[in-house]
């Protein structure tokens, strides 16, 4: 997996052998990126970069795709440094709103509320990050709030 992401970052195409168009190209671990960098922008929405916010990441990441230590670390390594060169969300949200299903897309839009939410603060950047995600992978701002109930209740933060 270490090398697949190694030649992702230098290609672009995680893929082994030719690239192809077309969502059949795309492979695991691209959906496992995709995500991540999601994480990891809506951490740096408030352009204060949060010990807890990473730490969240990096516990989402391991429990989501169940992965080891070393691999996990990878992931956020290679979805930091194209979060970093990203213009743009939009390839990122269609992987997810083509790949994942909605049970899945919800699962990760409270992901994206447990990293804002890690600081314990939720900043209005944050917030309008998380409504254009949402939108763009198609949750339901219905969908959006009660993912955003379920992790302040997880979280006991209670809001007004």
């Amino acid at each position: 997996m270490l090398n697949r992401i190694k030649t992702f970052l230098e290609t672009g195409n995680l893929s082994s052998g030719a690239q192809h168009d077309g969502p059949s190209s795309h492979s695991h671990e691209e959906h496992q990126i995709a995500a991540a960098v999601l994480l990891i922008e809506a951490a740096r929405a408030d352009a204060i970069d949060h010990d807890e916010e990473f730490r969240t990441i990096t516990r989402l990441i391991r429990e989501k795709f169940g992965l080891s230590d070393a691999e996990t670390e990878s992931l956020i390594e290679a979805a930091s440094e194209r979060q970093t060169r990203a213009v743009e969300l939009h390839a990122f949200t269609h992987q997810i709103k083509t790949k994942f299903s909605e049970e899945e897309r919800i699962h990760l839009i409270e992901m994206l509320w447990e990293v804002v939410y890690a600081d314990g603060h939720l900043d209005d950047y944050e917030a309008n990050l998380l409504r254009r995600i949402a939108g763009l992978i198609h949750v339901s701002d219905r969908e959006r709030g009660n993912a955003r109930r379920r992790v302040l209740d997880k979280l006991g933060i209670d809001i007004k």
